[in-house]
């Protein structure tokens, strides 16, 4: 019997250059609600602008039901919304599926539980594999005018993660005028994970297989231009945007054919772009393929626990493990690492996409973190720091990474591994853009917080996060400096921008210029607190070098010791 398929097509559409700015058909019921909202928030002939909720602002009907958040500070947040059915027991690795509807009003007053991760992260709020819940932030009074909708992806290296996180509360997005919802997504084994038993039962199906964790993001992204017209958001203006994990997660979206129509613009936080996080990780077994499958690694998983064959029996048994059995351990010789190849949601690397322009054409804004993070190979030595780069270059890698000689062997390892993995690959995906002629604007992110300047060598992996969400206790604690304050309002300030018109120039501050090729141009948040055009990139040297390293994927997959 065929399965109940609420997310995907087995036809995914072609990808389009205008395909995502094409307004997607709502539910009935959700055309009724704003038909009638519409009507109510009519007249007004003295010019004043009347809310779309004149009621009752905490409640929203959604296809589902009709839920009521908390109105705090003229912020109103709903938390805990199911966007998927729970995906446990036979639901285990299968695409998401339909929401049970609720009669009642269903309160939506606390964040539902993390997807299951071994390290939890938000202590307090509960792990379990039931953890398909999204959350809405929006303004208490909304204007006639639909919102532009911001969709928050987490990062984590897809073993953790949560939508519940404090430093990614969306209400300071709200006090700007947008509407921001964040959402999880199945982690780690659960997330992503492979096995002959599993393909075999999808084929009779038809569903999709591997990237259940990408599945659930599509899902949100689903469910958010289905709903989000009933909390004022414009389902035709939606921005997605995450970092670490949820940028590479971007790549995935913008590179999926089941993502066209989800969004209109994009914002990428140290997502690499170039490959996915383990390089060359297919579904099914494949020759030349430099990393076993997904198929072959859910084998060894299955092995350990004495679970054997391919067929219904052993899909069963991995089906009856915990979620602790699956969450334990993650090892990547038994873990895919995150995104598979599978030709369906993730049809190839990102790079190979992006060199044949076959991604989903919206703007970009993109960037990383000066101190980036990077996984450098191993040396003791400055010689073997450098060895990577040939005889050839030897002579400029030390010139540009090391011209006064002062540099440690850290250092230049660091340094040279987050150029690797960061900072070449966002400008790979710049030019890739750029020659589909699509605007992409990149940054580098250099503030570090007065509290931890002492302690830091310059911002590292994930530090813009806090600024961004303008959540700065969250994210440092006490100590928060004005300077602190004012960085955190200009970035902010910069994506809201970028959210509701495409693009990030503020008033006050430097017109941000799109990237251009030859110019090798950036726009800085610099370590001093301001706003700095850089024209060409100061690290263009550094970069040149790297760029056909990547491009022959010489350190790849070695980094992180597969």
């Amino acid at each position: 019997m065929k399965s109940s398929l609420r997310f995907f097509s087995k036809s995914p559409p072609v990808f389009s250059s205008n395909a995502c700015c094409e307004p997607r058909p709502l539910l009935a019921g959700i055309v009724s609600l704003l038909t009638t909202l519409a009507l109510s928030a009519c007249g007004g002939g003295d010019g004043s602008v009347t809310s779309l909720f004149p009621t009752d602002p905490t409640q929203a009907t959604i296809d589902a039901g009709v839920v009521k958040g908390v109105q705090l500070d003229n912020v109103v947040s709903f938390k805990g919304i199911p966007f998927a059915a729970p995906p446990v027991g036979d639901l285990r690795w299968r695409a998401p599926q339909p929401v049970v509807p609720w009669s009642a009003i269903r309160v939506a007053d606390r964040f539902g539980n993390d997807c299951m991760q071994t390290n939890a992260t938000t202590p307090g709020n509960p792990v379990s594999e039931d953890c398909l819940y999204l959350n809405v932030w929006r303004p208490a009074s909304v204007p006639r005018a639909p919102l532009p909708v911001m969709v928050w992806v987490y990062g984590g290296g897809y073993v953790s993660g949560g939508a519940s996180n404090p430093r990614e509360d969306g209400a300071q997005f709200a006090k700007q005028g947008v509407i921001l919802v964040s959402f999880n997504y199945r982690l780690g084994r659960i997330g992503f994970f492979g096995h002959p038993a599993l393909t075999a039962a999808a084929t009779r199906s038809g569903e999709p297989l591997g990237n259940y964790g990408n599945m659930d993001q599509i899902a949100a992204l689903q469910w958010v231009q289905k709903n989000i017209a009933a909390f004022g958001g414009d389902p035709k203006n939606v921005t997605v945007f995450g970092e670490s994990a949820g940028g590479e997660s971007i790549h995935s979206l913008v590179t999926s054919p089941l993502a066209v129509n989800l969004f209109h613009k994009v914002i990428n936080e140290s997502g690499n772009g170039r490959v996915n996080q383990a390089y060359g990780r297919y579904l099914r077994p494949t020759p030349g393929a430099p990393l076993p499958s997904a198929e072959e690694q859910g084998v060894a998983f299955a092995a350990q626990f004495g679970i054997t064959g391919t067929g219904d029996a052993a899909l069963a048994s991995l089906r009856g493990l915990s979620a602790k059995q699956l969450t334990d351990n993650p090892a990547i010789a038994t873990f895919a690492g995150g995104a598979i190849i599978d030709g369906k949601v993730v049809p190839e690397e990102p790079e190979v996409l992006y060199s044949k322009g076959q991604f989903i054409k919206v703007p970009m804004l993109l960037g990383t973190n000066d101190a980036d993070l990077g996984f450098a190979k191993p040396a003791t030595t400055k010689d073997e720091v450098f060895s990577i780069f040939g005889s050839g270059d030897l002579a400029a890698a030390k010139a540009a990474f090391d011209p006064q000689g002062t540099a440690t062997v850290s250092q230049l390892r660091n340094q040279i591994g987050a150029v690797i993995t960061m900072h070449e690959p966002a400008r790979f995906v710049a030019r890739a853009f750029t020659a589909q002629g699509q605007p992409a604007y990149l940054y580098r992110f250099s503030y570090v917080p007065d509290s931890l300047k002492s302690r830091l060598p310059g911002a590292t992996h994930a530090l813009e996060i806090p600024f961004v969400f303008n959540n700065l206790e969250a994210g440092f604690g006490s100590g928060i400096t004005a300077a602190d304050r004012q960085v955190a309002q200009t970035v902010q300030s910069c994506w809201v921008a970028f959210a509701k018109t495409g693009k990030p120039s503020v008033a006050g501050l430097p017109e941000w210029p799109v990237f251009n090729t030859a110019a090798n141009n950036l726009l800085e948040f610099t370590a001093a607190g301001d706003v700095q055009i850089r024209q060409p990139d100061t690290l263009k040297a550094q970069i040149d070098l790297i760029q056909p390293i990547n491009e022959r994927h010489v350190v790849v997959n070695t980094q992180y010791g597969l």
